[in-house]
């Protein structure tokens, strides 16, 4: 049987679905141009590298990886509970927080229902939506002249999509790739607005790095709003990309609920370590902060010294346009050594989107793109 034959016995709309494509590993780019000491800042990974303390209790734990994980993860949902005010019974765990939104969308999605979410936002919710064979509905962004917000969440077009047969919202606050944001008083009017038999995703994997004076903690509004889950991530600011883990807080009634088709063992023994005490690594969360701060703004005063318009970001990355198509430039960064992420896929042909490195690894991938576009 072909591949193609295959596909004909997948479910409605596989066949429509293209798989995520994640920034370009270095070792392949090495590989295929014979380069060396190339630059990633493609995947919005930590500059600054792991957490010392996560990276000390993972090499730790590495003797009892005979064993299986605890599947309840009762010591990571202790700390996570006192971190953050709420019984551990309301937390979930995930492999990373892409895990726990496929968890949502398997749980509530199905034929003949729907999910809502922004153009420009992150790849995975119209994946997740279609593989449950529901409709995605795709509100369109606010205009690139935008004054306040541009390509930013339009909530009024993501209201008016939403219907009887709507199961999830999925709103990323910050927005991946785009680095927009939304603010307290808007999205709490937005969520008053939802009815009741829906789920909202709030996507935060990005709110460490936020410094917004308006920029809303979604936890805060559990109790106010039931039906809201809000997802984090320890790939980040903690920079544990690569064991991969991330929760999920919500009420007690709805992490049961998707509990039911998470996989079992889901969080590896290093994975649970390593987030466990990089909760506790305050110096290294404010040192990636600082980076950043100061990255974000290293890069927007250089797009500006280009006559390059770049998106507002809060994230630790920043979408910056281009005179034309993006992909010529982006071949071209890749020559050089430095790897950065078309963002065609999501709509944007004239985009990239760079992550904030250290202050000289900015500055190499700045200088590349000066020489390019000369």
């Amino acid at each position: 049987m072909s591949g193609a034959d295959f596909l004909s016995l997948a479910a409605p709309g596989i066949d429509r679905l293209r798989p995520y494509v994640p920034g370009k590993p270095m070792e392949e780019l090495e590989r295929e141009l014979g380069l060396s000491e190339t630059l990633k800042l493609a995947s919005n990974e930590n500059p600054l590298g792991p957490s010392p303390l996560g990276l000390e209790a993972a090499r730790a734990s590495l003797d009892g990886i005979n064993l299986y994980p605890d599947d309840n993860g009762f010591r990571l949902k202790n700390r996570l509970s006192a971190r953050l005010g709420v019984a551990p019974e309301r937390i979930i765990l995930g492999a990373g927080s892409s895990d726990v939104i496929d968890m949502v969308a398997r749980t509530f999605l199905a034929p003949g229902r729907n999910a809502v979410f922004s153009q420009y936002s992150f790849a995975m919710y119209p994946i997740y939506t279609t593989a449950a064979g529901a409709e995605g509905r795709v509100a369109p962004a606010l205009p690139p002249d935008h004054p306040e917000m541009p390509y930013g969440h339009d909530l009024e077009a993501m209201r008016a999509l939403v219907d009887g047969d709507t199961r999830v919202v999925f709103i990323a606050n910050p927005n991946n790739p785009t680095g927009t944001w939304l603010e307290r008083a808007a999205l709490a009017d937005f969520l008053a607005s939802l009815p009741g038999h829906l789920v909202v995703v709030l996507d935060e994997a990005y709110t460490e790095y936020v410094e917004a004076p308006e920029f809303p903690d979604g936890i805060a509004w559990l109790e106010r709003f039931p039906n809201l889950i809000v997802t984090r991530t320890f790939s980040k600011i903690y920079g544990l990309a690569g064991l991969r883990v991330g929760y999920g807080v919500a009420s007690a009634a709805l992490v049961g609920t998707i509990g039911r088709v998470r996989h079992p063992f889901n969080v590896s023994v290093p994975a649970l370590a390593a987030a466990e005490a990089a909760l506790e690594d305050r110096a290294f969360l404010e040192e990636s902060r600082r980076v950043n701060r100061e990255g974000l703004a290293q890069l927007a005063a250089a797009f500006d010294q280009m006559g390059l318009k770049h998106i507002p970001s809060v994230g630790n990355f920043v979408t910056f346009e281009l005179p034309g198509e993006a992909a010529p430039v982006y071949d071209a960064l890749l020559r050089k050594g430095v790897i950065v992420r078309p963002v065609a896929n999501y709509g944007l042909p004239r985009h990239l989107r760079v992550t904030v490195g250290r202050p000289e690894e900015n500055e190499r991938f700045l200088e590349a793109l000066r020489e390019v576009l000369a």
